[in-house]
Parts: structure tokens; C-alpha cells; sequence
């Protein structure tokens, strides 16, 4: 095997899915590398949500390979199955616990035991302890880490459950749409967030924003009809007349 392949994280190739005639993906393919950050834009309808869901195996497609960490197949195993693997995965709109503080949040979403009787009647370990105070060094919710997540602000809200996602451990983050509805400085904040963790996780973003997409400076994949319209630098893509044409002209 090629270095190359040894190093592919995710490989996607020739994914077709049909929804009651409508085809939302077609044969579509995509390759993530070992430590790689991917920006994943296009119209609405391109398919960029089913390609998540095909990922977490939400949904099954009609043809095609979808494989992670060389050998796992995930065309035929179950969401929690797919999660277990290191394949987290977090919505555009936040769910957190907001009767709970910021930190009882992420204690609950740490790997490996995870029942809330544990974590609230039980003294958290030492090791749990310097995971928590990591994570939200990370996140930037040190300072409110006593305050209920129902009192945070939206971004700060997505910003816990990225945290959230991170206590898991996944290997692949699936990030959606991360900066809808936050203020521009938060929109910031977050493009830093996401190059910090990507020092140690491998993203793949779904986003609309343009100038956000262009501060994480990533390989950026253009999705059209359920396939890949274009794919390179945010420069190369926003210079595709396609691109200009379905999407960036809109």
C-alpha cells in the first residue's frame, strides 16, 4: 500500500443516493487525509448534509464505497457503530444542556463511562479533571466554566458542544455550518478555534461563509447536484466560472 493511501483518513467514491427520485448524491467522491482540515461548500441542496449523513450512517447510499481508517466500511454499520470508530459529528443548530454548567456539559460527553449518575454523584477523576480544564482552555469557555450553558451566548453555545464533541475523542470531526448566526467576532474566534484543533483532529466543514472558509486556509470542496463541482485553494474554487455561476454569483 502507498504511503498515500496508508495516510487516507476517509475515502468516498462514487456515492449515488436517491430520495424518491431525486437524486441528492451522485457519484460522489472525496478523500481525507490523516490530520487534513477540509471546507466543504456549495448551493443549497448540493448534498453537502446527505454526505454527512452517509458518513454517520444516517443514511444508507444506493451505490458506491465509503470507507474510514482503511478498513472499516461504513455502508454497513449503524450510527452508533460509526461513532465508536472516531466519527463525531456536530449539527448547525447547538444542543447542549442548558440546566447544566458548562462544565457538568462536557463531563457528561467524555469517552468511555458516561452516565449522568457517575458524573454528578461521583468525584470526577483526577485524569477527567485535566481533560475538562483542556477542552475548555481549547474552546475558550474557561472563565464561564460554573455558568449554566442555557445563559451562553449562541456562538458560545457552539462552542460547548464542539467542546462536547472533543470529549468523545474522535479521530474525524464533521462540523456543520459552525458559524450561523454568530457576530463577526465570534465568527473569528471560531475560525481560530478549528485551526487550534485541528493541530491534533481532522475536520471536515460544512459552511456558507465565505470569508469564514477563507480564514481557516484550507483545501476547500465545492458540492453541485450531488457531485464535485471543484476542489483546491478558496482562490482556485472562487475562480471556477461554475462556481461563480451556481454558487458564489447567487
Amino acid at each position: 500500500m502507498s504511503a498515500a493511501a496508508r495516510d487516507t483518513l476517509l475515502y468516498l467514491d462514487g456515492i449515488t443516493v436517491t430520495f424518491d427520485g431525486f437524486r441528492a448524491l451522485n457519484n460522489l467522491s472525496l478523500v481525507l487525509v490523516a490530520g487534513e482540515m477540509r471546507a466543504v461548500i456549495g448551493p443549497n441542496g448540493a448534498g453537502k448534509t446527505t454526505m454527512m449523513d452517509v458518513i454517520t450512517g444516517k443514511t444508507r447510499p444506493d451505490s458506491g464505497i465509503a470507507v474510514f481508517r482503511e478498513d472499516h466500511d461504513l455502508t454497513r454499520l449503524d450510527e452508533p457503530a460509526i461513532a465508536s470508530l472516531g466519527i463525531g459529528r456536530k449539527f448547525q443548530k447547538p444542543t447542549v444542556f442548558e440546566t447544566q454548567t458548562v462544565e457538568d456539559n462536557l463531563l457528561l460527553a467524555l469517552a468511555g463511562e458516561r452516565r449522568a449518575r457517575r458524573a454528578f454523584r461521583f468525584a470526577t477523576a483526577r485524569g477527567e479533571r485535566a481533560r475538562i480544564d483542556e477542552i475548555l482552555e481549547t474552546v475558550h469557555l474557561a472563565p464561564h466554566r460554573a455558568k449554566l450553558a442555557g445563559g451562553l451566548s449562541h456562538g458560545q453555545k457552539q462552542w460547548l458542544e464542539i467542546g462536547m464533541l472533543l470529549a468523545q475523542d474522535p479521530a474525524l470531526l464533521l462540523v456543520d455550518e459552525p458559524v450561523a448566526g454568530m457576530t463577526d467576532a465570534e465568527t473569528e474566534e471560531t475560525a481560530r478555534l478549528l485551526v487550534a484543533i485541528n493541530r491534533s483532529h481532522s475536520v471536515l466543514v460544512v459552511e456558507h461563509d465565505m470569508e469564514f472558509v477563507r480564514a481557516l486556509g484550507v483545501k476547500v470542496t465545492c458540492l453541485h447536484e450531488g457531485s464535485v463541482l471543484a476542489e483546491g485553494s478558496i482562490e482556485h474554487v472562487s475562480a471556477n466560472p461554475r462556481v461563480v455561476e451556481v454558487y458564489l454569483g447567487r
